[in-house]
């Protein structure tokens, strides 16, 4: 046997790899929003390294969530607002929906207003930015098919090294960050309980479910692509969680060690420039620009997807705009929505996008139950359903993110009691 007839099964299962790779990636990453970073950099000029040992844990939870996604995705061909519609009726469906594109709507906005806050650190009005933006979105989606979106995405996933490289430039304390890791630390004030409740809603949003499934149903994966699908998830949850880690380090190591106080991601890149260098301040400010473009894409194509399946209206990339009317005009009235509401001459949004991602916080336990309701339905993913361990784990996690839903209202109602 030659070499090249030993190597040639290593190259097709890459050569596979490589057409599957992408929903997981793609949707992990965009996590990394405007309000993402805001929410990481906050955590970090807050508290320090405090918040780190979240980091392995959320991990997991992603990779465990993002997986169940997948595995419905595969099995049975469908979106995620399509399964609960033919499964909970349309009462359940419509509840569920109104949340969900209310909470994309303010998810979008924030996405925006990153545009605008990144771009007037290089000294561009919001005025220019935003409007440029909006169109160049819009007409990525528009133009495009499946393919040539996903190449972009991809790109702009990668992008995300910026963080880690600012994060190197910042010089932390190695030492205390791995004792953070794995030493977990609370708080029961009102300020770590909320940071550490949307620190789980900005890193496994709701929205993030409907997205990938319906970007799998769009790709046109099977079952037989599950295993590498499956890949796909995990490398791309490691991956966010990681540069998520590296924006809250660098903003501890520079902004907490300088007993500074920011309340946006544009405050922590201007910080980070006296404190860091320069190059670490371009780094942070390219960063946030390339993740509000990026999620001003994804959110609205995600409230697309998520309205046109639970209506049964036709929806997808790869169509037209004869084909799916719908899903392209709603595609843009939430660009159009979310630029829009920036322009306005409104004084700060950082209280928004905080609020936006604690309502993912709120909102996910809801998603996850549906979920595993589903997933345990063995007619819709025969010997795809969850197992035992799975199953535990998993309603574990779900009765954690209640908990902390818990005290997150707690605090919020009754904010002495907690100092």
């Amino acid at each position: 046997m030659t070499i090249a007839e030993r190597t040639r099964p290593y190259r097709t299962r890459l050569l596979l790899l490589l057409a599957v790779v992408g929903p997981g990636i793609i949707t992990a990453n965009v996590d990394n929003d405007a309000g993402g970073i805001t929410t990481y950099s906050v955590a970090g000029a807050r508290f320090g390294y405090q918040l780190l040992w979240m980091m392995p844990l959320v991990a997991i939870a992603l990779i465990m969530i993002q997986e169940m996604s997948a595995r419905l995705g595969v099995a049975t061909g469908k979106g995620l607002a399509s399964l609960i519609r033919e499964s909970l009726g349309v009462r359940v469906t419509a509840i569920i929906l109104g949340i969900l594109v209310f909470a994309n709507l303010a998810n979008t906005v924030s996405e925006f207003a990153g545009v605008a806050a990144s771009m007037e650190i290089f000294g561009i009005s919001k005025f220019i930015s935003v409007p440029l933006v909006a169109i160049l979105v819009w007409f990525l989606v528009l133009k495009g098919n499946y393919r040539s979106v996903e190449r972009v995405f991809l790109v702009a996933s990668a992008i995300y090294l910026a963080y880690v490289i600012s994060g190197l430039l910042a010089h932390p304390d190695w030492p205390a960050v791995a004792v953070s890791l794995v030493t977990p630390t609370f708080r029961f004030d009102s300020g770590y309980v909320v940071l550490a409740v949307t620190i789980i809603g900005t890193t496994i949003a709701p929205w993030m479910q409907f997205y990938q499934q319906s970007s799998i149903v769009d790709k046109g994966l099977k079952a037989d692509d599950y295993a590498y699908e499956r890949l796909d998830v995990i490398v791309g949850s490691l991956f966010a969680v990681f540069v998520a880690a590296f924006i809250t380090i660098s903003c501890a190591a520079t902004i907490f060690a300088a007993g500074m106080k920011i309340e946006t991601a544009k405050d922590a890149a201007l910080a980070l420039g006296p404190l860091a260098g320069k190059y670490a301040q371009v780094l942070f400010a390219l960063g946030l620009l390339n993740a509000s473009v990026f999620s001003a894409a994804i959110l609205p194509l995600s409230t697309a997807y998520v309205v046109c399946e639970a209506f049964g209206w036709e929806a997808g990339v790869n169509r037209d705009l004869r084909e799916a009317p719908a899903f392209f005009g709603i595609y843009a009235a939430l660009i159009i929505l979310g630029a829009g509401i920036i322009l306005l001459p409104i004084k700060s949004l950082i209280q928004a996008m905080l609020a936006s991602q604690t309502l993912n916080g709120v909102l996910l336990p809801v998603i996850l139950v549906v979920m595993l309701r589903l997933i345990n339905d063995r007619r819709l993913m025969g010997n795809l359903v969850n197992g035992r361990i799975f199953n535990a784990i998993s309603w574990l996690t779900v009765a954690a993110i209640i908990l902390l839903t818990v005290i997150l209202v707690a605090t919020s109602v009754f904010p002495r009691l907690f100092g």
